[in-house]
């Protein structure tokens, strides 16, 4: 039987205290949550997973772990920057095991110039993407990789992604991030369809089809019958993850995770 999970991502408490945005979202509702370990209260990373590891683990809700995504960036044109990239996604993974997080979220790269080359830019996400598996495969941590970009710094066209993964070990399969998607002009519903086996979980949001605005369901220009009904005609294992805005109403999520229960199985 198809399961799937609702999970609520920490994105709208970003930069407020961990354990207290962690209870907010228990009380709304959440079984899961996606932490985002980005902004100033995981600053010290190292320390601090040390210090939260036993507590997260005693709260009676799971985890997914999505990794610092404004300054990173493993194809980038700069050594440095890639190689700081990587050893945060190793940072990630390792914490992710402590915790016995499912999956750690992983962004290919990002193409910011036209002057550079996208071809190259996918070999070097391609082998970054090896070395991570190698890490999380012995924590039994999967890797979901993100489709990420849009007015043409994706470095993965639709077509590019559902191949990506085609000689990458099983620990890794795919995100699709609906609102990023939207905005590359994909046809969503038929991606989800191709990459089904190796589906890991959606990112949902909405926009205006302008920009990555992360709004709650139904406030912008998504066709989320669509979706909702490719989930229900296909036999699919994902998890269902509500990824709003910062300062979004922790109630947006509350009434996401009822719109998700009410349109599609959940189990």
């Amino acid at each position: 039987m198809t399961k799937r999970t609702i999970i609520y991502s920490d994105l709208p408490l970003l930069n407020e205290d961990i354990m207290e945005n962690i209870k907010q979202l228990m009380e709304h509702g959440a079984d899961k949550i996606e932490l985002m370990i980005d902004g100033e209260k995981w600053n010290d990373m190292e320390m601090l997973f040390e210090k939260i590891a036993t507590q997260l683990k005693d709260l009676p809700v799971s985890f997914t772990i999505h990794p610092p995504a404004w300054d990173i960036n493993l194809t980038s044109e700069n050594k440095a920057i890639r190689e700081a990239s990587f050893h945060e996604y190793k940072k990630a993974i390792k914490f992710a095991g402590m915790i016995g997080a499912s999956h750690v979220v992983i962004h290919p790269g990002f193409c910011f110039s036209p002057v550079f080359n996208k071809e190259l830019a996918q070999q070097r996400a391609k082998a970054y993407m090896n070395q991570l598996c190698e890490i999380a495969k012995p924590l039994g941590v999967r890797l979901a990789i993100e489709n990420v970009g849009y007015n043409g710094s994706a470095i993965l066209t639709e077509e590019e992604f559902v191949e990506f993964l085609e000689d990458v070990d099983e620990t890794a399969g795919y995100l699709i991030d609906i609102g990023h998607a939207q905005l590359d002009g994909w046809n969503v519903p038929n991606v989800i369809k191709i990459i089904k086996d190796r589906l890991i979980a959606l990112h949902i949001h909405d926009n205006m089809a302008a920009s990555d605005d992360h709004l709650p369901i139904g406030e912008g220009k998504m066709d989320w019958q669509a979706i909702m009904d490719v989930l229900n005609q296909e036999e699919i294992d994902c998890e269902l993850i509500l990824e709003y805005a910062p300062g979004t109403s922790l109630e947006a999520l509350r009434t996401g995770k009822n719109y998700l229960e009410q349109n599609v199985f959940v189990g």
